[in-house]
């Protein structure tokens, strides 16, 4: 059940993120008194802002009211991922260019983790910089998870 709603959501986000030249991220639906409903969004080119999220909010509330997804009231928040989630989507690394991560990847059956500046992405692969001058190729598929790490 929650499953069809997180995908009914994502499908009615999913052009109003795009009209708005930003991509969806991830759709979260937590349940409390009032079921609360997260929207992640981020932009290739630019930084999201408050002014961008709240008309999405405000355009998929009246979509989600008007196909009645969730009875009752619920609590709409958009925002971006913020650097304290994992990367999700191969846009994110690009954007990221240059910035320390830490990564969890497997390879030949194998779990490793590399950490480093983002230096290159491509198509399939994106290579970390570690401070010892190793370049370490990690193809997007084989990522556990990926993290920013912030600077202090």
């Amino acid at each position: 059940m929650q499953s069809d709603t997180i995908n009914s959501i994502k499908e009615l986000s999913q052009p109003i993120v795009e009209q708005r030249d930003m991509y969806l991220v991830d759709v979260e639906l937590k349940h409390q008194k009032v079921p609360e409903i997260w929207v992640l969004v981020d932009s290739e080119e630019e930084g999201v802002n408050l002014g961008k999220c709240s008309e999405i909010s405000r355009a998929l509330g009246v979509l989600m009211e008007e196909s009645d997804l969730i009875s009752g009231s619920f609590r709409l928040n958009v925002s971006s991922p913020g650097l304290s989630r994992p990367l999700t989507d191969i846009r994110q690394y690009k954007k990221n260019i240059g910035r320390l991560i830490k990564v969890k990847y497997k390879q030949d059956e194998e779990y490793l983790t590399a950490e480093g500046v983002i230096d290159q992405t491509g198509d399939n692969v994106f290579t970390v910089l570690h401070e010892d001058g190793e370049h370490i190729d990690i193809k997007y598929d084989s990522v556990v998870e990926a993290k920013i790490i912030p600077k202090i």
